[in-house]
């Protein structure tokens, strides 16, 4: 064995390893564990880069940033837990992204994306500007979407955006907008007037309404505005006056009554 060169290097070769191994574990908790590498600052930035004394977030408070300082992040520069930070800024209401950072030689540097509020999603919750749901408080007033379940939040704020470019010009908002569980459509206006889109060429038929509504809708359109507007007839529309005009009257030949639409 002794005369064996190869064995005797390997053997060398692993007890220098070994020893070297020792002398890291040894460092590892005698040293890093000390306060020799604080962390002296944590720097919290919009995604853009912009810091968060700018006042640059509307929702984020200052009280709850330092709550989550205070409380999460523990540990030196070397052995925080970045994957902890971030979780516990991901629990408040309005940070819709956050992402951790090491700064080197003695920060942290954290990015955060706000939700950005579009809608009220039923009674019970928020959709943000990519269609999300998420839960948090506001007094804001918001346009209200209803689906048949929550994925549809997507689909419901894309096709929100494509219905205000075509009212935009009547200078009409929406304050509701249905999907059923059979994927029809329904609006209700600030004005509180009802139009039903049904399934079909939804765009096509509120961008027929808009180019009508100056030229004999808006004839009708008085001082208490349209109850309900059926668009979905090829040809035309079927109109519910207020209560106070008595009559109903049809922009079609039809003589099929007019009911209340499902956004009421």
């Amino acid at each position: 064995m002794w005369n064996n060169y190869q064995l005797l290097s390997f053997l060398s070769y692993a007890l220098l390893v070994m020893v070297a191994l020792a002398v890291l574990y040894t460092i590892n908790s005698r040293y890093i564990k000390l306060p020799i590498f604080p962390i002296k600052q944590i720097s919290i930035k919009d995604i853009r880069g912009e810091n968060f004394e700018n006042n640059n977030f509307k929702r984020l408070s200052y009280a709850q940033v330092e709550s989550v300082v205070k409380n999460e992040v523990s540990g030196n520069f070397i052995t925080v837990d970045l994957m902890a930070v971030q979780q516990a800024f991901k629990k408040l209401p309005w940070v819709r992204t956050v992402k951790v950072y090491r700064d080197w030689p003695d920060g942290l540097e954290v990015l955060v994306e706000e939700h950005v509020a579009m809608a009220r999603w039923g009674n019970s919750a928020l959709v943000n500007s990519y269609g999300e749901v998420f839960r948090a408080s506001i007094d804001d007033e918001l346009p209200v979407f209803t689906g048949p379940m929550k994925e549809s939040s997507r689909v419901v704020a894309e096709q929100y955006v494509g219905f205000n470019k075509i009212l935009k010009p009547l200078q009409q908002r929406i304050a509701k907008i249905d999907l059923s569980p059979r994927h029809a459509w329904c609006i209700r206006l600030q004005a509180g007037t009802v139009l039903e889109l049904g399934r079909e060429e939804v765009e096509r038929r509120l961008a027929r309404y808009a180019s009508a509504y100056d030229q004999s809708i808006a004839l009708m359109d008085g001082q208490e505005s349209l109850i309900y507007m059926d668009l979905r007839y090829p040809n035309g529309f079927a109109v519910r006056l207020p209560k106070a005009k008595q009559r109903v009257q049809q922009l079609t030949s039809t003589e099929e009554d007019v009911k209340s639409g499902r956004c009421n």
